[in-house]
């Protein structure tokens, strides 16, 4: 679904990613780990072109994409993408925020948009909050609708950048259960997350990153029981 060959990304004379070799199979669940400044996100946003790698070749489904392709609008709409905040739209309902999209981008019939706005509405739990409004409801229950909003555009990958890291501890499990529902049901997804008991329950593979280079990738056994790396070794040891 994705290959990343070669990235490079600086900011001004920065540079934040080194030569980053990077594949997602469909159906697969990656997890990305690492500490804060590592480059997983600037990763992340990369992949979808909402920041652009000075190097490097992205290709999804085998096609490479450049930024200023032709096709990257229907690539991104193909690669659903969940923030650390909400982003949620404060004057429209929770059914707008989710239908918005479907409505003004893909053109879908209102009733349509609304009938399948529902359903993802009640796929994630908030299917009785559809008429009340993002000040109405908790981190956790905006992050769902994120989620639903993220889903309602059909993407073929869903990319999760930090998903729980701005929520209270009470809250991230209502979200991470939404997210393992998914993964379970085979979506192709790309995870960055601080929260190692759900990347060990729900990644087919562990990338473990530092100082803008993969350090090492494997299965959650290899990763967080087995680490070959000195440095993956020492960043285990400190989390768990």
């Amino acid at each position: 679904m994705i290959t990343v060959s070669g990235m490079n990304k600086w900011f001004g004379k920065n540079q934040v990613l080194h030569d980053i070799n990077f594949s997602v199979e469909e159906n697969e669940v990656v997890v990305i780990i690492g500490s804060s400044g590592s480059g997983k996100s600037t990763l992340l946003r990369c992949l979808n072109f909402l920041e652009k790698a000075q190097k490097g070749t992205i290709s999804i489904d085998g096609k490479v994409i450049k930024a200023k392709s032709k096709i990257l609008p229907m690539v991104r709409q193909e690669m659903g993408m969940v923030f650390q905040h909400f982003h949620l739209f404060p004057h429209m309902s929770i059914l707008g925020n989710v239908t918005e999209g479907m409505i003004q981008v893909k053109k879908i019939p209102v009733h349509k948009a609304k009938e399948k706005a529902l359903k993802l509405l009640d796929q994630v739990d908030m299917k009785e909050k559809a008429d009340t409004y993002p000040s109405m409801i908790s981190g956790g229950q905006k992050q769902r609708v994120a989620i639903a909003r993220a889903l309602a555009m059909n993407p073929k990958i869903m990319l999760f950048d930090e998903p729980t890291s701005a929520l209270d501890p009470e809250l991230v499990g209502e979200v991470l259960r939404v997210m393992k529902k998914l993964a379970d049901d085979g979506m192709t997804m790309v995870i960055v997350t601080h929260e190692m008991g759900f990347a060990k329950e729900v990644a087919d593979r562990v990338v473990y990153m530092d100082e803008g280079s993969i350090i090492e990738e494997g299965t959650p056994d290899e990763i967080f029981n087995h680490p070959k790396e000195d440095r993956t070794k020492q960043f285990i040891s400190q989390i768990l």
